[in-house]
């Protein structure tokens, strides 16, 4: 059990009062090996169909089932933050930018702040910084030493229309950047036609593209017209290597929601179940509030447990978040919340 700080938090295990159920259970070690990617299965893509209206039903329950507060609510917050994806994805970004950017990911929160919480010891980062091919090479080097890795949108983000040849250059000259983290878009021309086999050979193309770096696979749920797409896109993407499945670009008219989570995840369990291998998951666009990703890890603890809380199974993707999560921190330690600017981001 992890030792507790002044304040009573243990980020370790983020645990509440209430029991979780979890049905995948990792192996000895607590380590999974990378998804190598297995045959497409049509016969189990196609099976999927899903109910809206029972999915709605069940997300709408998901902020209400479970609650944490005080210490408690501060460790989940603390956790959060270990899991963000700090990204910068602006027409208007530059090296300053990036690297101020790159900066707050290794020092997510306030000096005087982390003293008042007593978790200086726990050395806090971010998960990863996102950033575009254009600018990787300036996070590599301005989080040199720190561990944090480098995601590198890629493919043609964020319509991932460019030609096959280009997306896979780009996914090549990101790793060879410096990216450890690939996060490519699918064609979404190829669910809203059923066309499985050729979304499965591009995901299978882009995930021999990335080589060692670890690919989180964009599926852009918001365009996918239906829940059963979402499913079916899911699971695709996972047969053909994805070690991650997202849910947005941030740019689209619907980004994450609970809904459209809770099917992703239901099919990461199902994957877990079918292969024995742990796929990661990562919302995108549109989570602000601290209390928005508290309700993402209820559901992350409820249907998967939490070993899928840490940041080599899930990920945040979020720009504006952080700053909302230091102000509830600094209000569970001074008893007041700061304003905004307290917690510039850049």
């Amino acid at each position: 059990m992890p030792a507790k700080t002044p304040h009573g938090l243990k980020l370790a295990g983020a645990d509440t009062p209430a029991p979780a159920r979890t049905t995948p259970r990792p192996p000895p070690g607590d380590q999974f090996a990378r998804n190598p990617g297995i045959p497409l299965d049509l016969d189990t893509v196609l099976s999927y169909r899903i109910n809206r209206s029972a999915v709605e039903r069940r997300a709408a329950t998901i902020p209400t089932r479970r609650t944490v507060k005080k210490q408690w609510q501060a460790a989940w917050l603390l956790r959060a933050v270990t899991l963000i994806d700090l990204t910068t994805l602006s027409g208007d970004d530059t090296p300053g930018t990036v690297r101020r950017l790159c900066a707050k990911a290794m020092h997510p929160l306030r000096g005087d702040l982390e003293h008042q919480l007593g978790i200086e010891p726990l050395h806090i980062t971010t998960g990863a910084v996102c950033v575009y091919h254009a600018l990787v090479a300036t996070a590599v080097a301005a989080l040199h030493g720190s561990g944090i890795p480098v995601a590198a949108v890629s493919t043609g983000f964020p319509a991932g229309l460019s030609p096959m040849a280009t997306r896979v250059a780009e996914i090549r000259a990101s790793v060879a950047a410096g990216a450890q983290e690939i996060d490519i878009v699918i064609t979404r021309g190829h669910v809203l036609t059923g066309d499985w086999e050729a979304l499965y050979d591009e995901v299978r193309a882009f995930r021999d593209a990335c080589g060692d770096a670890h690919m989180k696979a964009i599926l852009g749920t918001g365009d996918l017209a239906t829940l059963t797409n979402v499913a079916r896109a899911s699971m695709v993407a996972m047969m053909a290597g994805a070690d991650f499945i997202k849910t947005s670009t941030g740019k689209e008219g619907v980004n994450a929601t609970l809904p459209i989570s809770l099917v992703m995840v239901r099919m990461i369990r199902d994957f877990y179940e079918q292969t024995g291998h742990a796929i990661g998951y990562k919302p995108a666009g549109g989570i602000r509030s601290a209390k928005n990703a508290l309700d993402y890890l209820y559901l992350m603890k409820e249907e998967l447990g939490e070993r899928w809380m840490r940041p080599d199974l899930f990920r945040f993707g979020a720009s504006g978040l952080l700053t909302d999560i230091e102000r509830q921190l600094d209000h569970f330690a001074n008893g007041r919340y700061a304003a905004a600017h307290r917690q510039p981001m850049v």
